[in-house]
């Protein structure tokens, strides 16, 4: 791929811009932050919006439904998307940035036909339960069950940090199918609709008060074997393949919305009185800004690498950990200046002054979730040092 626009991408870039302009002003009003059910609406809208403009899974093939873009035309969109304040994937970021792919990559022709165009076009949100209460990082630990019965799985358990699952359709799910097998052996990826008997959903709420993630409490849920994507025991390559997906390219939006936080606190420094002048005259938090927007442009040059390696190979392997790792830390910093910029304004989620202080309280916050999910920044050290570096394993 190339970093500059060639003529073609100048081309493409310009119509984005002209169709972003027009279409971003059509939504509706962003609902309440805990209101899930209306931002549902609101994200599910948006995504019908770019499934008719042809936009929709924009770096999916064409023969399963995307656009079939190249690299640089899917970043181009998303810097587009982000210019013109489009909203981000929401609701269907589990679908659309790892579900979907995983089902192309390794989904059987009928659950391609019948999954794929539903998270294109809006109508089908995706959950995913990964994570347990003692099996988190650790993700091989788990312990949720799947019986055999016929030709279905029954499955009881519990799962927790679900991302979207009060309102989602369907969910990726790990279940242990052989228990006596080592821990890595006897796992089983499903697709389990939400609506199937057995299953309770307990939002929780995070320290920004909103529900994005839930629990997941699973009682004798049966799910047909037809929904098994992979073969039974073969859940921890498939999990790797989603994971892959995840951390390669699943935080390319969010990297984008940092750099516009970058900017809005810029701007705020400017605004924001200290002593005799403002914050920005502060030559130290000056370096500091310089050092986060190098950091920035380094950090989409490497996301930019990933979506390259990722297309050419149809899956994204050992350089997702590495921009997740470096990603996680730069939003802790980048928060730690915030609230040294906004000082006594950092004590409220409220906007103080006139100024967008909220958001960068919110951002700060929102770093714990970012170097915890998808797995710790421990965990993506490790796969650095024992697959990327070839360095002995950790004893375990």
């Amino acid at each position: 791929m190339q970093l500059r626009d060639s003529e073609a991408d100048a081309d493409f870039r310009a119509r984005a811009r002209a169709w972003l302009a027009d279409a971003v002003p059509t939504l509706a009003p962003e609902p309440d932050p805990t209101d899930w059910p209306a931002r549902r609406t609101r994200d599910t809208q948006w995504q019908r919006l770019l499934f008719d403009a042809g936009y929709a899974g924009i770096n999916w093939p064409a023969e399963y439904g995307g656009r079939g873009a190249t690299p640089t035309e899917h970043l181009i969109f998303l810097e587009e998307a982000n210019r013109a304040g489009a909203p981000d994937v929401g609701v269907g970021f589990v679908g659309q940035m790892h579900a979907g792919p995983t089902l192309i990559a390794e989904g059987t022709p009928e659950q391609q036909d019948h999954h794929l165009r539903g998270i294109l076009t809006g109508d089908h949100v995706w959950c995913q339960g990964f994570s347990e209460p003692e099996a988190g990082s650790d993700l091989a630990s788990l312990r949720t069950r799947a019986v055999r019965d016929g030709d279905h799985y029954v499955i009881s358990g519990q799962k927790i940090w679900t991302s979207h699952a009060q309102v989602a359709d369907y969910c990726e799910m790990l279940v242990r199918t052989d228990p006596e097998a080592p821990k890595h052996k006897g796992i089983t990826w499903l697709i389990v609709p939400m609506d199937t008997p057995g299953i309770e959903v307990r939002p929780l709420v995070t320290v920004q008060g909103s529900a994005e993630f839930a629990e997941l409490f699973l009682d004798e849920v049966r799910v047909p074997v037809t929904n098994r994507v992979g073969a039974e025991n073969d859940g921890w390559r498939v999990a790797n393949v989603t994971l892959s997906f995840e951390r390669g390219t699943g935080f390319v939006g969010e990297m984008l919305e940092t750099t516009r936080l970058h900017g809005e606190l810029v701007r705020i420094a400017r605004q924001t009185p200290r002593a005799s002048g403002t914050a920005w005259d502060d030559v130290g938090l000056r370096r500091e800004f310089g050092a986060l927007a190098a950091e920035l442009d380094a950090l989409w040059a490497f996301t930019k690498r990933n979506v390259s390696a990722g297309e050419r190979g149809g899956i994204p392997i050992s350089g997702g950990s590495g921009f997740k790792l470096a990603y996680g830390a730069l939003v802790h910093r980048l928060g730690d200046l915030a609230l040294r910029v906004l000082d006594r304004a950092s004590l409220s989620f409220d906007d103080i002054g006139g100024l967008p202080t909220g958001a960068q309280v919110h951002g700060k916050l929102h770093g714990f979730g970012v170097s915890t999910g998808g797995g710790t920044s421990q965990i993506q050290q490790n796969i650095l040092a024992e697959r990327v570096l070839g360095l002995p394993r950790e004893a375990r």
